[in-house]
């Protein structure tokens, strides 16, 4: 830097100033390394946590709704299969998947992320890690799960189910299977999939091969099972 680009004070006397705003704090690249900490805290925690199956549902689902029963069923089963259960860690499905695994003597691990109007784990998770972005928190997901099952849920889920689609799609990982519970929650979503993005060519008829819809909790940890052994094979 030279003439008028060069600077008034050098980068220590600004780093050993007290004085002044502490606007600095929220500036993108004081973000990154904030960034980079939820990487790092994430690899950190869950390491070590073996073989796991990411459940994702609605946080609007109450204790009375079948759905949850269902989340607590899919959480027991997952764990007498040998795996962890990862869920965002908030209330409804995912508290019920938590619980499942919980009371079932397996790994609960809760991914939170920082909301307006969802504050805090779910009292069923015994291993949990708490994000600012998004993206962190969705490689988390991915990175250290065998295969996703999916809960009726809204437009979190949505974002969550479509984008390990499309990584399984582009094939950015591989052998990943995603199970979707509830014929009459998602029929209709494989239907729209199949009779008008397929139909209009936006999306391969056999795309719809990489989910597998069914009613039945065996069914759908089976279906994690074979693929998950499948990719040890190969």
């Amino acid at each position: 830097m030279r003439r008028s680009k060069v600077p008034g004070s050098t980068t220590d006397q600004r780093l050993l100033d007290s004085r002044g705003s502490a606007d600095w704090v929220h500036t993108d690249p004081w973000r990154v390394m904030r960034i980079q900490s939820e990487f790092v805290t994430g690899f950190g925690a869950l390491a070590e946590l073996g073989p796991a199956v990411s459940v994702f549902g609605s946080a609007r689902t109450k204790p009375h709704d079948p759905v949850y029963e269902l989340g607590c069923r899919v959480g027991a089963a997952l764990v007498d299969a040998g795996y962890a259960v990862i869920t965002g860690g908030g209330p409804g499905a995912m508290e019920a998947a938590n619980k499942g695994a919980l009371d079932a003597g397996g790994t609960s691990v809760g991914l939170g992320i920082e909301l307006p109007f969802e504050a805090g784990l779910n009292e069923f998770v015994d291993l949990g890690v708490n994000f600012r972005y998004f993206f962190a928190r969705k490689t988390m997901f991915v990175k250290y799960a065998q295969g996703f099952i999916v809960l009726p849920g809204g437009f979190g889920t949505l974002d969550e189910l479509f984008e390990a689609v499309t990584l399984v799609q582009t094939q950015k990982v591989t052998s990943f299977p995603i199970v979707l519970l509830g014929r009459d929650y998602w029929g209709g979503l494989l239907d729209w999939l199949r009779d008008t993005a397929a139909a209009r060519g936006t999306i391969s008829a056999g795309d719809l091969d990489l989910l597998t819809l069914t009613d039945d909790v065996d069914e759908a940890v089976g279906a994690i099972i074979a693929a998950d052994a499948s990719a040890r094979r190969s």
